[in-house]
């Protein structure tokens, strides 16, 4: 099992990081007012496909919505993303539209329609038509809006102070990697630690094999991953990175609170798995389980840590 982790978590780290190098590479060609970034488009939409189908299938029946109609709304959900990049006019503005949020706010509106209209169409007779709605709604909370947070940091993009209506240098790949490496580092940190020291339980109920100790060793990972990719930031001259508002108590601040959400979001998946009766949310990773049990602690470190970079650079312009 151990050995299955190593290999299925390096290649992983390896593809993550290959989106990330390939999508900041071909930025420069594009056409478009805004990048594309293809490579994280296509994984993007992929794994949302295959983790809402892992996540359809943990709910029980006969409370299972349609597995097709949570995957409509969670791939428009992310997809809306790109849009915005692809559309917008030429020109930078601090009001970039793919870091707006009016689409996706439209896109949620129609949903939630759509899954009523659904279930109406469907109904027959009394039963669990509403609690089948409320579960599509939840899969498309889950899966759609919460990891739009964290697309929505590969478009995130400051106004230079100093010269007003122009914007900082692009760190988003930056951002990007610190939302997820640093959860996982957590996750590593912890699962070594806990392995080999742990010995009192933190959460029996939802997971019997986290430990104080492991918690204590994943906030350790956390921290640590955080200064690292800070450090190099700042070697690759990233200016945002280096202006004083993610220094290095920052940047340790940032790792434990980005590696306490992303043991929330373990914990969060643990409750749906119990709740289902399953043990993995699938087979698809060697070792791991299914794609939630990979990513379940990015989809909550996503929105934290696109309101520390805002909260951050707001606080900073108080200096």
């Amino acid at each position: 099992m151990l050995k299955k982790r190593l290999i299925a978590g390096s290649l992983m780290a390896a593809g993550i990081g290959a989106i990330l190098v390939g999508d900041a590479y071909l930025k420069d060609y594009y056409v478009l007012p805004f990048p594309f970034y293809p490579f994280l488009f296509c994984f993007t939409l992929a794994a949302g496909y295959l983790a809402t189908r892992e996540l359809v299938s943990i709910i029980p029946e006969p409370n299972r919505p349609l597995r097709w109609v949570c995957a409509v709304g969670v791939l428009l959900m992310l997809g809306s993303h790109f849009v915005l990049a692809a559309l917008h006019p030429s020109g930078w503005s601090k009001e970039l539209d793919p870091q707006a949020w009016k689409l996706p706010a439209y896109v949620s509106g129609g949903f939630i329609l759509f899954a009523f209209l659904v279930e109406m169409w469907r109904y027959r007779a009394t039963g669990h038509s509403v609690t089948k709605v409320a579960h599509s709604l939840f899969v498309f909370a889950y899966l759609g809006v919460l990891p739009s947070f964290f697309l929505k940091l590969r478009w995130l993009v400051f106004e230079d102070r100093s010269n007003p209506g122009r914007p900082l240098p692009d760190c988003t790949g930056l951002m990007l990697a610190l939302t997820i490496f640093v959860p996982k580092c957590c996750d590593i940190a912890a699962y070594f630690v806990g392995r080999f020291f742990g010995r009192i339980q933190a959460v029996p109920l939802l997971s019997p094999k986290k430990t104080w100790a492991g918690f204590i060793g994943g906030f350790a990972g956390a921290a640590a991953a955080s200064v690292t990719l800070m450090f190099i930031g700042k070697g690759q001259g990233k200016e945002v990175f280096s202006a004083g508002w993610l220094g290095w108590v920052e940047a340790v601040a940032f790792g434990v609170t980005l590696g306490f959400a992303g043991i929330l979001g373990d914990l969060a998946e643990s409750l749906i798995k119990r709740d289902g009766n399953a043990k993995d949310s699938a087979q698809t990773v060697p070792g791991f389980g299914g794609l939630l049990d990979v990513f379940d602690s990015v989809i909550f470190a996503g929105p934290v840590a696109y309101l520390w970079f805002n909260g951050q650079y707001w606080l900073s312009t108080l200096r």
